[in-house]
């Protein structure tokens, strides 16, 4: 008899598996589209807006990032008591006019404001992602289904950078924002006409501060949710410390912007075909095994950098190299550990979500902010601070797995016979 934590749950009337994981990409790729398209365009925007100081300008990322995690907590509750696919409507519908308004933004406040907004949007993908997966599917198929749908996502981050670039080659900076705002737009529609609402009735919770106290308190408080939360906050940190650190460092360490968008491409490309792996094997060699592995592995690439960079050998091949195995490790971490902070908390799927999703991202994003302030002309900052989050990450897990790695701290319950 199959576990029942590999049984998909009962079937929802909506699109076939392969076009449901594809929209769960899509709600995705939109917050990675929103990240690294504009990473060619920071100097243009720091040039147009008068921003003088170059660190200043990774502002551009951060606010997004902060918008996207701080509302997070919002949408967790209302997602349990209206449904999925309303909360999922309304984020749209701000990340739309919010990019609209970042484009005809005179001023960098403005910008930075309107960034602010878009993350607030976007937001709703990021909780209604993990929800709607969370309603259908659990245990290693639910990885399954993630480590597919970050495949697509982790497609965004190898073309996006090429497609700021190419905007910028036929149009001002202000069409990046344009670029997403119909790509919001286009996935709103074919999410109201292809996504059903996956919250059954009777799932409901209505919004009552005690109860929402209590989903919020046991998410942050079971040991195996918080402990592969808080790792993946760690690993998110060490992300967003390469994502705003990369611009500088091929433009002013490296000397060398016309192989920006291709370099990146190539470590991006790592963590696709490590996501590409992970969804072949997860179910066969389950989420601890492979992504304890990886995490190992990443703490190694990450130091062998730091130790390459300090002695003043980096050149940019050895980064295309040596960053390309870390974030291929990335790849074999993120999805396992988001599903396995998220197993026990199917009952409060939603709020769950949106607690994770908060912690992750905003303190994962303040984390990289800070590894990106402390660029100082050389690729030691990033590299030394990536290792620091996944040593970091590191002992989260082991706090998580009570000591223990690569197997389950419990057997799985044993058959029932008949």
């Amino acid at each position: 008899m199959t576990s029942p934590a590999a049984v998909p749950a009962p079937a929802v009337k909506g699109p076939g598996f392969p076009e449901f994981v594809a929209l769960i990409a899509m709600m995705m790729a939109l917050n990675a589209l929103a990240i690294d398209a504009m990473l060619p365009a920071l100097p243009a925007i720091g040039d147009a807006l008068g921003v003088v100081e170059e660190n200043s300008r990774q502002w551009v990322i951060t606010a997004y990032l902060l918008g996207f995690g701080v509302a997070q907590i919002i949408y967790g509750p209302l997602a349990d008591r209206y449904g999925r696919k309303p909360v999922l409507m309304a984020g749209l519908s701000l990340y739309v006019l919010f990019s609209v308004l970042a484009a005809f933004a005179p001023t960098f406040d403005l910008l930075i404001a309107a960034r602010v907004g878009t993350g607030l949007g976007a937001a709703a993908l990021r909780v209604l992602a993990v929800s709607i997966v969370r309603d259908r599917y659990s245990g290693r198929t639910m990885a399954r289904v993630m480590s597919l749908s970050f495949l697509v996502f982790l497609g965004i981050p190898i073309i996006a950078p090429t497609l700021g670039q190419l905007v910028l080659t036929v149009a001002p900076w202000p069409w990046i924002f344009g670029v997403l705002a119909v790509a919001g737009g286009a996935f709103m529609l074919w999410a109201a006409i292809r996504l059903p609402e996956t919250l059954h009735p009777e799932n409901r919770m209505p919004i009552q501060v005690g109860r929402i106290a209590g989903a919020f308190r046991e998410a942050v408080t079971h040991r195996q949710a918080i402990g592969y939360t808080l790792a993946m906050t760690c690993i998110t940190g060490a992300l967003f410390g390469f994502i705003n650190s990369s611009q500088q460092i091929f433009f002013d360490v490296f000397e060398a912007p016309q192989l920006f968008t291709t370099v990146f491409a190539m470590v991006a490309a790592g963590i696709a075909v490590a996501s590409l792996l992970n969804a072949r094997l997860v179910e066969r060699l389950g989420s601890r095994l492979i992504s304890h592995a990886a995490l190992l592995g990443f703490i190694v690439m990450a130091v062998i950098h730091s130790a390459v960079a300090l002695s003043g050998h980096e050149t940019i091949w050895t980064f295309a190299v040596l960053q390309g195995l870390t974030m291929f490790c990335f790849g074999l971490i993120a999805g396992n550990f988001g599903s396995m902070a998220m197993e026990p908390m199917g009952h409060i799927a939603g709020t769950a979500s949106s607690a994770q999703g908060f912690i992750s991202t905003t303190a994962g994003s303040t984390l990289g902010f800070l590894i990106g302030q402390q660029f100082n002309g050389s690729v030691a900052p990033m590299a030394l601070g990536m290792a620091v989050m996944g040593l970091s990450a590191l002992g989260f897990v082991l706090v998580a797995e009570r000591g223990r790695l690569f197997k389950a701290r419990h057997l799985e319950p044993a058959p029932v016979k008949a």
